[in-house]
């Protein structure tokens, strides 16, 4: 059996602040035994266009990323019922290689705090576009948090005790999902 999953974790939102990203920190801390989270900063990644030619730095690096994971977080807020830009081009950009070969056949989790729905329209909407990319999302456990509701600090970490367990929940079965995928 394989003994460690490298996790790359993806925030479609860019505020320091942002309790998706606290969603992730709290994920990265709290990662299981043979899980690393590495979290990417996508606040310098260009909105794609074909006619770029030379790829930017900060997509080059994103792209190695990308290639180097064996699993995938995707933490976003909800944005006129759907995926934020920020989360979305980042997958636009990978999804570009020949044969989705970044993103094909590796496992993801979702996650989201946002509103009274904890960003269920956004999750869904990203599993549809994880048909074309080929990405295995979980199906459960989900998590879903409510970003006004006292479950962050000012902050915005994650502080809610049931939020928390469900997040670790999530965790372990990315790792037993991305291990089945791979063998």
């Amino acid at each position: 059996m394989l003994n460690s999953t490298k996790v790359l974790a993806l925030c479609g939102s860019l505020r320091a602040k942002s309790s998706n990203k606290g969603l992730l920190r709290y994920a990265q801390a709290n990662a299981p035994e043979g899980m690393s989270i590495e979290i990417a900063n996508l606040a310098d990644i260009p909105f794609y266009n074909s006619d770029i030619t030379d790829t930017p730095a900060s997509v080059t690096a994103l792209l190695a990323q990308f290639a180097a994971a064996d699993a995938f977080i995707f933490a976003g807020p909800e944005y006129n019922y759907s995926i934020s830009p920020a989360l979305k081009n980042a997958i636009d950009w990978a999804s570009r290689a020949p044969n989705n070969a970044l993103l094909g056949g590796k496992a993801a989790a979702i996650m989201g705090a946002g509103g009274g729905m904890g960003t269920s329209r956004a999750q869904y909407h990203l599993r549809q576009v994880f048909v074309f990319t080929d990405i295995h999302p979980l199906n459960k456990p989900e998590v879903f948090a409510n970003a006004f509701s006292g479950q962050f600090d000012a902050d915005g970490n994650l502080i809610d005790e049931k939020i928390q367990e469900n997040v670790k929940a999530q965790l372990a079965a990315l790792a037993t999902w991305s291990q089945q995928l791979r063998k």
